[in-house]
């Protein structure tokens, strides 16, 4: 399954085109709107007060409540946008942010209002696309559940990647913060608006488990190797600024007697002990759970006073955002980095058990 997005922030509409959506899928619309539900903005002091339904609109792809197999296409309308928030800063460079490198790809004719094709609003038709690679996957027995690990350096409960508890991690899927530890993530919430408080913003840490991907799967080839898709799909997300696998950068400080992963048998199978390789070596699923992390950055838009250029006079300027801004992005964000978890585990070979 592959998609393109298309729209901007504040334009009429948003969507995704996905092709290679298997034909006969169920498309539960009630399922699709819970998971639009878990990133909608406008529900929480701690996310923007810009209020969108996100309901999608189906226009290709579904006939009689099941899937085609030809091009599948979702809309969703915008309809609570602020674009004056955004004309007294048309020239001015947000740092952090998209503007000048879209000024320079396109000649400065890109949409600059709320970020434009770079807003994080256009994750809302990926997780929509998510929804329908979450659909497929079930049939071939793959789950992805994820959860916010670190908020502005506190820790939610430690996973054990070898046998992570996905009962616990589906029920952390549905709150409206998504931890397993509950007092750990009112700590972040304080966190998080005590960054707000004082016009500034925070980052984090999202955790995600593929669970039922059978060994076997991948290849070390570029194409089909598990780590670079999903890697050529997280960093499609806006604000992802790092990713590891399994024990990732503990690697660096780790003796090869405690990196390695043992061997041990299971039922006629083989697994691992431990996990610190992620589920993966060689590009190549092992049958173990699938686990990365990705780090989130802190929201850019901020409200303190910020130095920048004007970028249609070259003169140095300062600027001071405002508007409707998540202080950190964080659980909204969880459901897309499963999303784009899903989609990647759909391009490996053979794990649709029916491909379009």
């Amino acid at each position: 399954m592959r998609y393109s997005l298309f729209g901007e922030s504040h334009g009429p509409a948003i969507g995704v085109v996905i092709q290679g959506v298997p034909s006969g899928l169920a498309v539960d619309t009630d399922y699709i709107a819970s998971e639009m539900a878990r990133r909608a903005p406008g529900k929480s002091p701690l996310a923007t007060a810009r209020s969108e339904k996100d309901a999608v609109e189906i226009v290709s792809g579904v006939f009689e409540g099941r899937s085609c197999g030809t091009p599948l296409c979702g809309i969703i309308r915008n309809t609570d946008t602020r674009s004056r928030d955004y004309a007294s800063t048309r020239w001015l460079a947000r740092p952090g942010h998209a503007d000048f490198t879209a000024h320079l790809r396109y000649g400065g004719f890109e949409d600059y209002r709320g970020g434009g094709h770079f807003s994080g609003r256009l994750t809302a038709p990926l997780v929509f696309a998510g929804a329908i690679a979450k659909t497929a996957l079930r049939g071939s027995g793959i789950t992805v559940y994820a959860r916010i690990a670190q908020v502005a350096g506190i820790a939610d409960a430690p996973l054990d990647m070898a046998c992570p508890d996905l009962d616990a991690l589906r029920a952390a899927s549905l709150k409206n913060f998504p931890v397993l530890d509950d007092a750990c993530g009112e700590r972040m919430q304080a966190a998080i608006l005590d960054a707000k408080n004082n016009l500034d913003s925070v980052g984090g840490v999202i955790e995600c488990v593929i669970s039922g991907l059978p060994a076997g799967a991948g290849s070390p080839d570029f194409d089909e190797n598990i780590e670079s898709l999903i890697a050529r799909h997280v960093f499609a997300v806006p604000a992802v600024k790092g990713l590891e696998f399994g024990s990732g950068f503990g690697f660096a400080s780790m003796r090869g007697s405690e990196a390695n992963d043992a061997f041990v048998p299971a039922g006629g199978a083989l697994r691992t002990r431990t996990n610190s390789n992620g589920g993966i070596n060689g590009g190549i699923a092992n049958g173990m759970p699938v686990v990365f992390r990705v780090a989130v950055k802190p929201t850019p838009s901020i409200s303190q006073e910020q130095d920048t250029v004007d970028m249609s006079t070259g003169e140095a300027a300062k600027l001071t955002i405002t508007g409707r801004h998540d202080p950190c992005i964080l659980s909204r964000a969880v459901p897309v980095i499963e999303a784009a978890a899903a989609l990647a585990a759909t391009e490996i070979p053979g794990v649709l058990r029916h491909e379009a």
